[in-house]
């Protein structure tokens, strides 16, 4: 399908519309944590005659290059990408999942090369193949000492799998250190938990953004985003725009974060 051509004078509107909102952006408060679910990748190829899901995914990879870049020169300072979830791993096709892999580890050797950013995975490495597993490891190596971007990549992540892996690492820590169930008991609370998700140290994200206007979680940080600002844009992955993003961070800073208060 021939790409679309948007009018110049549509383009130069646009173009001004969105400098207003990122002079606007300047006076405002804005997250220090985004969160980013990439839906809609696979409808994209389907409304675009694509042969397979692959086109649309590696559409959406090079999209999150893009938005990566709008987070940075607003100097947000964490982006977590949700790549793939643990449902993924059994509710997708081998051929879809192994095109994904290949993607997901070019994505991660890609983000290791831009700019000063630092790359961290965040899920489990069950079920990836090893050359993903050494892929996301080595854009970690090459990044750990990097002061810029920090990103999350979400690969082989289930929130409430996250959870019971943190539970998992307490309980065990306290038993090679002779704890009892009733010490366990008392010293359980959420600080303790959070210091045991694979975040730990991160601030929590302030706004969690969704393609696709689908309006669910999907197990995506089910503990860290207690407190997050949501907002759902109907535009499929592939096709975010830099204006769809400028407008979440809009609605972001014109909401009033209570926290219960």
């Amino acid at each position: 399908m021939a790409k679309r051509e948007i009018p110049l004078g549509r383009g130069i509107l646009y173009g001004v519309y969105q400098n207003r909102i990122r002079r606007w952006l300047t006076t405002q408060d804005l997250p220090r944590h985004v969160a980013m679910m990439i839906d809609g990748n696979r409808r994209w190829a389907r409304q675009r005659l694509l042969e397979t899901a692959a086109h649309g995914h590696r559409a959406g990879a090079a999209k999150m290059l893009e938005f990566l870049t709008w987070c940075d020169d607003l100097d947000i300072d964490v982006a977590t990408l949700y790549l793939l979830s643990t449902d993924n791993l059994s509710g997708r096709s081998t051929d879809e999942l192994t095109e994904l892999f290949q993607i997901i580890a070019q994505l991660a050797d890609d983000l290791a090369h831009v700019r000063d950013w630092r790359v961290q995975h965040v899920g489990s490495y069950d079920g990836l193949p090893d050359y993903l597993v050494a892929a996301l490891q080595a854009a970690e190596k090459r990044t750990k000492d990097n002061t810029g971007l920090h990103i999350n990549l979400a690969v082989g992540y289930g929130g409430r799998r996250e959870i019971a892996d943190a539970m998992r690492s307490i309980v065990e820590q306290h038993g090679k250190e002779g704890g009892t169930l009733d010490a366990l008991a008392e010293i359980l609370t959420p600080e303790l938990i959070g210091d045991h998700l694979y975040t730990v140290g991160q601030p929590d994200p302030d706004l969690v953004i969704r393609t696709s206007g689908e309006q669910r979680l999907s197990d995506f940080m089910l503990w860290q985003s207690a407190h997050s600002e949501f907002y759902f844009v109907e535009a499929l992955g592939p096709d975010l725009r830099e204006v769809d993003f400028l407008r979440a961070l809009r609605d972001y800073a014109r909401r009033q974060r209570r926290y219960g208060s």
